[in-house]
């Protein structure tokens, strides 16, 4: 929430105790909000309860008290105080979304990893079975992901019910998300449609959104403008939107949020959602040996991603915004993600396709 925003919502905050009959003053015009002084509190602070005191024949402390009890539930507001004769002060909360779009990218592909299965320790039997050979080494990575002591190869070691499959040879990509896609026990897919590079192709769709991230990068550092986790730019806003399945080029857009049209759909919120629910995956992955929910959640990341892609960058002459930085950081967090995931499960994540 910025200092406008603030004062906006102080001036709707007027508005409300006015028309529910507990104020009676005409409502100004605007709300002044200043950055809170030395010693004070909050962040922020407001005097347009001292204001608003004589025209509405009560004391400052009265419709400071009036105020605050309407902005307590704001989102974007942590705390409202009333200080001195009647000074309202802001705390405002801390964005989550730009919090995590920050851990993703100072994480890198090692977001998610974690220590929850640390002091575990799991040996697999040998295996020479094509399919069993590549479940057991994308479980070990995802073991150790978690922090698990992981090994292949042993003696006696902890044996799967892995349903065969003929690799033909090489274990390329495609051979690789028809072994994993599937559940172990489950027959695999045909590795023959994964090599076609089309949207209906799984794969293809992963590692073209990672891709896709990578030229997002280098088409904002053509424009002038680099990555900032921040706010991303509210709901229903005008913008440019593909729809999912949409592969288009930077500058292929769909306009929305015209006048007199709806604003365009929130395509962030799944995004983040799923960048959020990413670490308990792969650890859900672990503990319950199966590969498959990775290669799940990385198709979910990549189909909401090529849904969100179409509004990082600035269309014709529009200037790069603080809300165009945001949503290329989260661009690229997703792209993180998607390069993560996939080296879990030994396939390549490729700049360019």
């Amino acid at each position: 929430m910025t200092p406008a925003d603030l004062s906006l919502t102080v001036l709707r905050a007027v508005r409300r105790a006015v028309d529910d009959g507990a104020l009676r003053v005409d409502v100004p015009s605007r709300a002044k909000v200043e950055r809170a002084r030395p010693g004070g509190v909050g962040e922020y602070a407001s005097s347009i309860a001292l204001s608003l005191a004589r025209p509405a024949g009560r004391s400052a402390l009265d419709v400071a008290g009036i105020l605050e009890e309407r902005l307590r539930d704001v989102p974007g507001l942590r705390a409202v105080e009333i200080t001195g004769p009647g000074f309202l002060n802001f705390t405002l909360q801390r964005d989550v979304d730009a919090d995590l779009v920050r851990g993703v990218l100072a994480a890198g592909t090692s977001y998610g990893h974690g220590a929850a299965l640390a002091g575990t320790v799991v040996r697999f039997a040998a295996v020479a079975e094509p399919r069993a050979v590549l479940v057991v080494e994308a479980l070990v990575r995802l073991l150790r992901s978690q922090g698990a002591d992981a090994e292949a190869g042993a003696d006696g070691g902890e044996r799967l019910h892995v349903y065969p499959g003929a690799s033909g040879g090489h274990a390329t990509d495609a051979v690789r998300w028809a072994f994993l896609r599937a559940a172990p026990h489950d027959r695999p897919l045909d590795p023959g449609p994964l090599l076609v590079p089309h949207e209906r192709n799984p794969l293809f769709r992963v590692q073209y959104a990672y891709s896709r991230t990578r030229r997002l990068l280098v088409n904002a550092r053509q424009l002038g403008f680099t990555p900032e986790p921040g706010r991303l730019g509210e709901p229903g806003q005008p913008g440019r939107l593909g729809e999912p399945g949409q592969y288009a080029e930077p500058g292929q857009y769909v306009e929305t949020g015209r006048p007199g049209h709806p604003g365009p759909p929130d395509h962030a919120s799944p995004l983040l959602r799923l960048l959020r629910e990413h670490p308990l995956a792969l650890l859900s992955a672990a503990r319950h040996r199966a590969p498959d929910r990775v290669a799940r959640q990385l198709e979910a990341v990549a189909d909401a991603l090529l849904a969100f892609q179409h509004t990082v960058l600035p269309l014709g002459d529009e200037k790069p915004s603080a809300a165009h930085r945001s949503r290329l950081a989260l661009a690229e967090a997703a792209g993180t993600v998607l390069a993560g995931g996939l080296s879990v499960l030994g396939i390549s994540a490729p700049d360019r396709i």
